[in-house]
């Protein structure tokens, strides 16, 4: 199963206001293991960066101002993602908000939702009262972020990659193989055991000295439970 998680970095919070989307990375997964196709991209805003978005991720108008448009990039990130497998972010109406938006100005038809996934409310469902951040989940799992000191659409795709995979119960070894690996078939042991004797049977006859003492225990019983006494 095919599976793609992204993380967007953005100029604020709403694309109907004005807000545009400057970075995008995106992790392919199969069966629920990284195969190491990524696909990463800026993009020109087409607008200024404002300050309180810039101290979240970094991306300052200098650092745009050479990068593509959203639009000469949409065919490249279309054919990426496909045509129906899930689409996976974190507090993924925001991701899919700005997404879509730009595929819309582009005169795209948007990508249907019913291919959201959204890990954050997952993890609302699986830990509730905990706390749900990325960085959080991470924790959580043991997850090293020690390289995550701002925001990057990459960087946070990788890390919700594994995050979503623990969500998701962990990985299943050797339930699946992603790649050229090829399976060795498994081949029948058989375990050979060595030769025993085989010993005559033995016979446990009693002896008449047996029965005298046996028949003489049971006359010392008074009262038996079989109602009568035994006889010699």
């Amino acid at each position: 199963m095919r599976e793609i998680v992204f993380d967007t970095e953005t100029t604020g919070f709403d694309f109907t206001t004005g807000d545009r989307l400057v970075e995008i990375g995106c992790v392919e997964l199969v069966n629920r293991v990284e195969t190491g196709r990524t696909f990463h991209a800026y993009f020109h805003p087409e607008r200024g960066m404002p300050a309180e978005a810039q101290a979240v991720h970094g991306l300052s108008d200098a650092f745009l101002a050479d990068k593509p448009l959203f639009a000469h990039r949409i065919a490249d990130l279309l054919a990426f993602v496909g045509d129906d497998v899930p689409l996976i972010a974190h507090n993924a109406t925001f991701d899919f908000g700005f997404l879509n938006g730009e595929i819309a100005r582009c005169g795209n038809d948007a990508i249907c939702l019913s291919r959201m996934v959204d890990t954050l409310q997952i993890a609302r469902s699986r830990h509730p009262g905990a706390k749900h951040s990325l960085d959080a989940l991470c924790n959580r799992f043991g997850i090293d972020r020690s390289h995550r000191v701002q925001h990057g659409a990459l960087l946070d795709a990788q890390l919700l990659a594994q995050v979503y995979v623990e969500l998701m119960g962990g990985r299943q070894i050797g339930l699946g193989l992603v790649g050229s690996a090829t399976a060795i078939p498994a081949q029948p042991v058989f375990a050979t055991a060595a030769p025993r004797a085989v010993r005559p049977p033995r016979h446990f006859t009693p002896s008449a000295g047996d029965l005298a003492r046996h028949a003489a225990f049971m006359k010392g019983i008074a009262d038996p439970i079989w109602g009568v006494e035994a006889s010699g």
